[in-house]
Order: structure tokens, then C-alpha cells, then sequence
């Protein structure tokens, strides 16, 4: 039986923001192929201004972020939401919690709520100690909505279903595995293939990009190291400060072709992933599906990922060490291939999609059984 399923709780499609972004395109996308209707909600402020995107129909919301901040993302939330009570969805698929659990009221009573849970966002360290007490209020409400949960790590599924006695559905992000030939991406970027270091993240202090980049800076390395992500927030613009003098840090922004950035990956000498908050983070699985040498931060949600296949810093030192006496052998090219191979086995989109909808399916059944049992009850007495 074909779902009418909603997708809220992202900036919009196709992705131009992040990981959230990312998985709407590709499950929205699989979802209808399918034979599903699939409705993604987009930001008024989204660049794609079509009605709709491979199949998916795209409602667009009013998001005032631009003109008040942060607190636009709830009111944004809440127009999605509004706008869902409208229509009548089998699925609302909530992509995080933050901004839309204290609207948990108004969530449409027809409809199955599912919510991925995210990361750990209230561990985050860009936030104060205020915001982070808040961030775990939400996550509270968002366990006391009536719905299901969705974590993609298994390190956040064991958190969530100890601390609050739920039974979370595992579902982690996918990789596309992409052969491509072109090369002009090089010439861009005026760098030479197996000659730069790479790292793609949001500029956020808990990827540990400045402990990466103060590693790379403290050595005489020949290499480039190329930063991908958007430089225009804070951080990013005192990290683009801090390393003006060092021509060998290149930061090329944000990337949001999958193509280029998986040449990119391809090429690069050693990926370094200093994500250390959140789940099974998509650049990660981008890396390991483009077959990139991998240094990771030490912690574990990355080793939930990468197991044994790589190898792990904790602090600048790490780096250095890792930086000067690298160098290409049989373990670590039998890294790179234990990796590639979990895209196919774990981490691929076809396999995710397939996961969401049976999700889906089971969670649909199980509320029309509790309102059936609901009807009888009410009808006997």
C-alpha cells in the first residue's frame, strides 16, 4: 500500500545546509520510486524554487530565521507543523527535535509521528550552559510525544533507550558509491592529486577543526591542506583569520556537488574527520564510500563506524605525528578496502531506504491496531 509520508524538520531540497538536508533528498527521492507520495517541507529561503524535485513535492514554509536568528527555526518548525494538520499524511518524519518537540501538542492526530533523535545536541560545546540545559529539556519533550524514534548510531540508540526505557529503531545514514573521471575539479582548486590533506565539516568547535589545523600548521609539510565548509559564521571567519598566514591552509567553503567533493576525497592524501558529537555522521561515510585514508577523532561514535580502519587522534600532537611520518602501505590500503566495503554492506542508500520503509510500515500498523483495539473498547463499553 503506497504512504502519503511528509519530511519536515530540514531547510529544504535539494541539500545546500547539511547531513539532515542530505538524507531528506536521498530517502524522499527513493521513497517515491517507490510508489510512495512524499512531501518535503522546504524554508521560503530555499534557492529551489520549483514545486517539485524527482518526484517529491515541495512545500515551502515562512522561516524568519534570517531576520531574528536561531529562534526563527522554531517558528519555522511550527508553520511546517500547522501546514501538516491540512493534509492528510500517513507518515510525518521529524528530522531532529530542537525547534519542533515543544510544538509536540500540535503534531496532526491522523498521522504516524516518527522522530530521528539526531545527536547528542545538548552535549554540543558551542552552546552555553543555558542552551545546553535547554537542548536536553527538548529531548525530554521529544520522548513524551506520542510517535517512534529513529537514531542513526548505535552509541545514541543505547543512550536513549536506557535513559528513558524506550526501543529506539537503528537506522544510519547511507553513502552513494560514485565513479567519475572528471578530473577538471583539480585544476579548480589549483592542487595536485595525493598532495593535500582534506577535511569537510561544518565550522563548529566540537569538530575539532582548529586542534586539526594547529597539528598541520606546526609542521614543514609540503602538502596543502584544503578545508571544505561554510566560513561565514563566527567561527569560521576566526579560524580563516587565524591561519591568514599559512598558504598551505586552503578553505574552499561549502561544496554541496557530491561529485566534487567525492573527487576531492579520492584523491586526498589523509582524510581527517574531527567530528566528535552526533551519530553516523555522512561526510565520514562519504570519505570511507571515495576510498580516503582516514584519521578520525578519537571517540566513540567514529569507532562505531570505522572499528579497527583507521587511525585516531585525541589532541594537535596527534596530529603532528600523524602528518610527518604517514605514509601509504599494505594495512593501511587494507583500511581503506574494509571501509569501502561497509558502504556496501551497511551504509548504502538503497539498503537505508528500504529500512525507513519498513519502519514506516510497522509503525503505520502498530497505530492502526492500537486504535482499532481503542474503537472496540470504547464501542463495548
Amino acid at each position: 500500500m503506497p504512504l502519503k509520508i511528509a519530511i519536515l524538520g530540514t531547510r529544504g531540497i535539494p541539500n545546500n545546509y547539511g547531513g539532515f538536508e542530505q538524507i531528506a533528498g536521498y530517502l524522499s527521492k527513493g521513497l517515491v520510486e517507490k510508489g510512495h507520495a512524499v512531501t518535503v517541507y522546504n524554508s521560503h529561503k530555499h534557492p529551489y524554487k520549483e514545486n517539485n524535485w524527482n518526484g517529491v513535492q515541495i512545500v515551502r514554509c515562512f522561516d524568519p530565521e534570517f531576520l531574528i536568528g536561531t529562534a526563527g527555526q522554531f517558528i519555522y518548525d511550527l508553520n511546517c507543523i500547522l501546514d501538516t494538520r491540512k493534509k492528510n499524511f500517513d507518515i510525518i518524519l521529524m528530522l531532529g527535535y530542537t525547534s519542533s518537540s515543544i510544538w509536540k501538542n500540535l503534531y496532526p492526530a491522523n498521522a504516524v509521528v516518527i522522530t530521528n533523535m539526531d545527536g547528542l545536541e545538548w552535549k554540543r560545546s558551542k552552546y552555553s550552559a543555558l542552551v545546553r540545559r535547554f537542548l536536553l529539556y527538548t529531548e525530554k519533550l521529544a520522548i513524551k510525544s506520542r510517535g517512534f524514534f529513529i537514531a542513526d548510531s548505535l552509541m545514541i540508540k543505547n543512550y536513549l533507550d536506557e535513559k528513558y526505557k524506550i526501543n529506539t529503531k537503528y537506522i544510519p545514514y547511507g553513502a552513494e558509491i560514485i565513479n567519475d573521471t572528471n578530473e577538471d575539479v583539480f585544476s579548480w582548486y589549483k592542487i595536485a592529486k595525493h598532495k593535500y590533506f582534506l577535511l569537510v565539516a561544518r565550522m563548529e568547535p566540537e569538530n575539532n577543526i582548529e586542534m586539526i589545523l594547529d597539528g598541520f600548521h606546526q609542521t614543514d609539510c609540503d602538502k596543502t591542506f584544503v578545508v571544505i565548509g561554510n566560513t561565514k559564521n563566527g567561527f569560521g571567519k576566526y579560524l580563516i583569520n587565524k591561519y591568514k598566514n599559512d598558504e598551505r591552509i586552503k578553505f574552499a567553503g561549502s561544496i554541496f556537488n557530491n561529485r566534487t567533493v567525492r573527487k576531492l576525497i579520492a584523491y586526498s592524501y589523509i582524510y581527517f574527520h574531527g567530528h566528535s558529537v552526533g551519530g553516523t555522521n555522512p561526510s565520514l561515510l562519504e570519505a570511507m564510500a571515495g576510498k580516503a585514508f582516514i584519521a578520525a577523532h578519537n571517540n566513540s561514535f567514529n569507532k562505531s563506524v570505522l572499528n579497527n580502519d583507521a587511525i585516531f587522534f585525541t589532541d594537535a600532537s596527534d596530529i603532528n605525528k600523524i602528518i610527518q611520518h604517514s605514509a601509504r602501505n599494505q594495512q593501511e590500503e587494507m583500511m581503506i578496502s574494509n571501509n569501502y566495503k561497509k558502504i556496501g554492506s551497511e551504509f548504502n542508500w538503497p539498503m537505508i531506504i528500504n529500512c525507513y520503509e519498513q519502519f514506516f510500515y510497522e509503525c503505520y500498523a502498530v497505530k492502526n491496531t492500537k486504535e482499532i483495539i481503542f474503537n472496540q473498547t470504547y464501542v463495548t463499553e
